[in-house]
C-alpha cells in the first residue's frame, strides 16, 4: 500500500509541477480532454452577435480543426461553418496573454475582447488587465510565438 501512496504522490507532484500547457500546446485548438470541446463549450459567434459569452448547446455543433465547437443556435453554427476563421478565437482559444509570453494557458470564457474583428480570450480578468496594458504589443508577440507553439 505504501508503494501506491508513493506512486500517487509522485503523479500528483508531476501534475502540479509540469505545466498543463506543455502537453496541450500540441493541439491547434484549446479543447477539453473529454469530448474535445473547444473553448469550454461556449459559442464563438455569440461574442460577435450578442456582445457576450453564451454557452453553446450539444444540439448545435460543428467539428473543425480536431475540436467540437458548440453554438447557441443553428444560425450561429451556420455562420461559423461559412467562415470559421472570422469567428474562431485567436491562438486556438488559448489565453492571448500567455501566448504573448511564449506559452499557453486555459481561458475563462468571460475574459474576452474583440480587437479589429478578432476574438481574444484570456485566463481570467486579472490576466486580461495585464494584456490590455499593451494590446498591440502583446498581439504582435503572440503572433510571433503562436506558430512555434503549435509546432512543438
Amino acid at each position: 500500500m505504501k508503494r501506491w501512496n508513493m506512486l500517487f504522490t509522485l503523479l500528483v507532484a508531476l501534475v502540479l509541477v509540469v505545466p498543463a500547457t506543455s502537453a496541450r500546446a500540441l493541439s491547434e485548438v484549446n479543447k477539453s480532454l473529454l469530448g474535445a470541446v473547444a473553448i469550454k463549450g461556449y459559442d464563438p459567434v455569440a461574442y460577435f452577435t450578442e456582445d457576450r459569452p453564451v454557452r453553446g448547446s450539444k444540439s448545435f455543433t460543428f467539428d473543425w480543426r480536431g475540436a467540437k465547437w458548440r453554438f447557441a443556435s443553428a444560425e450561429h453554427r451556420d455562420l461559423f461553418i461559412a467562415d470559421p476563421e472570422k469567428y474562431a478565437p485567436q491562438y486556438g482559444g488559448y489565453c492571448a496573454w500567455a501566448v504573448s509570453q511564449g506559452s499557453t494557458a486555459e481561458i475563462d470564457p468571460g475574459s474576452w475582447k474583440i480587437i479589429e474583428g478578432k476574438l481574444y480570450l484570456n485566463y481570467d480578468k486579472d490576466v486580461q488587465a495585464k494584456w490590455e496594458q499593451d494590446i498591440g504589443g502583446h498581439i504582435a508577440a503572440a503572433d510571433k510565438y503562436w506558430p512555434e507553439l503549435i509546432r512543438k
